[in-house]
Parts: structure tokens; C-alpha cells; sequence
């Protein structure tokens, strides 16, 4: 594997680690927005939802603009919107304020989880790409837990009213340092090809590495897949020969969120605090969640090429329907009068969750959208499975707070019963991308 590879990919997957610092850091400050902006749990799940709202609208209109001026230049963009999201959020004067700096930020998340995995898997080799993309997941897991462990020690310097605050203005500090190191990284090869700058898509993929091992013949399996001559680049996107790629894409994009891991990222404190945990436990357990699911993660990004993502997506759906089972039984069986051992039973059941989601659905998601689609719609492609993620991402996160309040058990079965039909999913219609080049499997899904 090529140094220029690996310090493009560490650098592009920063996106990630704002985009999962971004997401979690909210979890930490729930309580004081509820009492500093005076907010119903409908409200509080609109406000928490708000950056889901941006990060929609990112993510269906980063397309367009990653084809036309490059993946990286649009990285840039989005680290100026972190930017200004944490400093906006930090120093918020009113409600609607907040709002606003938290939907740019939600801007910034979405398109960085279509642009950062797409620019990855577009300067990979076949053989290397699923552990790469499979960074961004790792950076985002990783920008998770920092947003949890910074939370907790926030919480324990006594800021008082100020203390929210502080929790959204650390985000400075690792957007500025994306903007900075985004001059390292090289334009995508296959973006530049698009663009008819084949000598400096030449000069990448010599710092990059190639499939096929020759420089000249990988630019002409890419040129061919392009079929620039006979396909614009504006071709409608919706069409019968995209359908299979598109359906794929909305299939595992919905499951994702209808595990309800975004619940648990949005709001892991308060459902420890359901469970009968106090403050400062519930974000001990809350770090608890981070770490597992940075550790799986590591172990899914070591294990993807070699496992597949079939495999990964089967093993992760196993430990889904366990987990959630398991959680529903005890808010069930407990309701509002946990016992210490019906705690650790939701503690054991959500680390469980987390392990499973890790090893599963977060570790392939990416990789699996970055690789389905042919090199001409990628973008629009990429953006169609991060729309469908974080729109569900939205639902999820607006309506946990309300249902929940009548019974946990409610909402978790039903998070588990979506993960039964993403078994079956997996089981009988997920094809296996492991190994496969990009325009290899344009081929196999007999897409011209």
C-alpha cells in the first residue's frame, strides 16, 4: 500500500471524524437545551433533529457539485460549515439561532458522508479499498467516543449554564485541522479522467496505485466505464438500468437507521438514565458505548476485505435481534422501577447492540454504497443512500423522545423487528462486492 494513499485516506476520513463528533456531541447537552430553551420532548426531538435536517439537504445537494468542481475542493467547503457550526452553536444567542448553526452543521455532515467514503474508495486499489472507505467508518466511531469521553469531562469542570456551550465550541479545533491538511490530498483520478486531465489523473494513480498494475491501462478501464462519448455525465439518474444499484442503496441506508442506532447516539445518556442510571453514570456508560464501538469497528476495518460484507452484515443482524430483544424484555419487565441488575441488563444488551452495529451494518454501509454504483452516477448514487440514511436518521431521532416516554419496550421491539427483516434481506437479495474492481461489477450488474 502506497504512503500517498494512506495519508490521502487518513486525511479525507477527518470528514468522518467531524461528522461523528458532530452527531454525538448533542447527546451530552439534551438536558440543558430542554431547560435553558425551555422545550417539550416533541421540541427537544426537533431540536435534535434540526442538524438531521441540514444533513439531508447536504447530502441530496453534494452531488452536483462534487462532479463538477472534485471531491476534495467540496471537502474543503465542508470543513468551513464545521467550522462555523461549532462556533455558531457555541456562542448561540436564542433557539432559533442554535438552529441554524446546528443545520449547517447538519450541512457539513452530510456531505461528508457522501463525498469522504466516494473520494476514498476513488484513489483505492480493489484490494485495498473496503478497509480504506472503511476508515472514514472507523473516524466516524472515533469522532463518536471524543464527543462522548469531551462531554464527560466538560460535565466535570463545573462550567454551570456555560457548560452546552463548551461541549459544541471544542469542534473548532478538528475542523480547522481538515481544512489545513486537505492541501495535501491529491484530486481523485477518476474525477480528473471525467474532466479530460488524464496526465494528472496519470501522476495520482502513480502515487496511488492501480488495479490492473499499469497506469495506461487502468486509465482506459476508467475511461470506458466513464464512456464519456456515448453517456453525459448529466444522463437522468433514475432510470430501469440504475434500478438494481439504487434499490440496494435504499435498502441498507433504511436498515441502518431502523436498528435505531441513531437513537442511541443521539440520546445513550438519557436511555441509561431510563434504566436507572444516575447523571454521572450514564455518561460513564455512555463513554462505555464509544469505546466498544471503536474497538469492533478497528476489528470490522481489519477483517472486511477478507470476511466480505455479506458476511459482516449477517454475523452484525445475528447480534441486532439479540441486543434489541434483550432491551425490549427488560423496559418491558422494569418499566420505570429498574433494579441494579435490570440495569446492567440494558448496559450488557446496548454494548451488545453497538458491538453488533460496528462489526455489521457500520463498517459496510459505506464501502458497500461507494462500490455499487457505475463511476458516471457515483455521486448521484452516493448522495441517493446518504439522503435515505439520514432522512430515516431524522425520523428516528425526532420521534425516539416521544415514544419512548410511554414505553421503551415499545420502541425497542420494533427496532428489533426491522432488524429480522434486514436478515432476510441480506440473506436473499445483498450481493457480495469483495475483491471486485468498480468497473467490474458495473459489469455485473449489467449496467453498459
Amino acid at each position: 500500500m502506497k504512503p500517498k494513499l494512506i495519508q490521502a485516506t487518513i486525511i479525507a476520513a477527518l470528514g468522518g471524524l467531524l461528522f461523528g463528533f458532530d452527531t454525538a456531541v448533542i447527546s451530552g447537552t439534551t438536558s440543558w437545551l430542554e431547560s435553558v430553551f425551555n422545550l417539550s420532548s416533541f421540541w427537544l426531538g426537533f431540536t435534535v433533529a434540526s442538524a438531521l435536517i441540514g444533513t439531508i439537504i447536504g447530502a441530496i445537494i453534494v452531488g452536483q457539485p462534487a462532479d463538477k468542481y472534485g471531491r476534495r475542493n467540496i471537502l474543503f467547503v465542508l470543513a468551513v460549515f464545521y467550522f462555523v457550526s461549532a462556533l455558531g452553536s457555541a456562542f448561540a444567542w436564542n433557539w432559533v439561532s442554535f438552529l441554524f448553526f446546528r443545520f449547517l452543521g447538519g450541512l457539513g455532515v452530510g456531505g461528508a458522508s457522501v463525498v469522504s467514503p466516494m473520494y476514498i474508495a476513488e484513489i483505492s486499489p480493489a484490494k485495498y479499498r473496503g478497509r480504506l472507505v472503511a476508515v472514514t467508518q472507523f473516524n466516524i466511531v472515533l469522532g463518536i467516543l471524543l464527543a462522548f469521553f469531551s462531554n464527560y469531562v466538560i460535565t466535570g469542570m463545573d462550567l454551570g449554564i456555560m457548560e452546552w456551550r463548551w461541549m459544541f465550541g471544542v469542534e473548532i479545533i478538528p475542523a480547522l485541522f481538515f481544512f489545513l491538511l486537505l492541501f495535501l490530498n491529491p484530486l481523485s483520478p477518476r474525477w480528473l479522467i471525467a474532466n479530460n486531465h488524464n496526465e494528472e489523473a496519470k501522476k495520482v494513480l502513480e502515487q496511488c496505485g492501480t488495479d490492473t498494475g499499469n497506469v495506461e491501462d487502468e486509465i482506459h478501464a476508467i475511461q470506458t466505464s466513464l464512456d464519456i462519448e456515448h453517456h453525459s455525465l448529466e444522463e437522468p439518474f433514475y432510470q430501469k438500468k440504475y434500478i438494481r444499484p439504487i434499490l440496494l442503496a435504499v435498502a441498507i441506508a433504511m436498515f441502518n437507521q431502523l436498528s435505531g442506532i441513531n437513537a442511541l447516539m443521539y440520546y445513550a445518556p438519557h436511555i441509561f438514565k431510563m434504566a436507572g442510571a444516575g447523571t454521572s453514570s450514564a455518561l460513564l456508560q455512555t463513554i462505555a458505548v464509544g469505546g466498544t464501538n471503536l474497538v469492533l469497528t478497528t476489528l470490522a476495518l481489519v477483517v472486511i476485505d477478507h470476511f466480505g460484507r455479506k458476511k459482516l452484515m449477517l454475523i452484525g443482524s445475528i447480534g441486532y435481534i439479540i441486543s434489541l430483544g434483550t432491551t425490549a424484555w427488560a423496559f418491558y419487565t422494569y418499566g420505570t422501577n429498574f433494579t441494579a441488575a435490570g440495569s446492567i441488563i440494558v448496559l450488557a444488551s446496548l454494548l451488545l447492540f453497538i458491538a453488533s452495529h460496528a462489526f455489521g451494518q457500520g463498517a459496510v454501509i459505506w464501502v458497500f454504497i461507494s462500490e455499487i454504483f457505475p463511476n458516471r452516477v457515483r455521486a448521484r448514487g452516493q448522495a441517493l443512500g446518504s439522503f435515505t440514511h439520514w432522512f430515516m436518521a431524522a425520523v428516528i431521532s425526532w420521534t425516539f423522545p416521544m415514544i419512548a416516554k410511554i414505553s421503551g419496550g415499545h420502541i425497542f421491539a420494533f427496532y428489533g423487528i426491522c432488524m429480522i427483516l434486514q436478515l432476510i434481506w441480506v440473506i436473499k437479495v445483498m450481493p457480495e462486492t469483495k475483491g471486485i474492481s468498480l468497473e467490474k461489477i458495473q459489469k455485473e450488474f449489467g449496467i453498459e
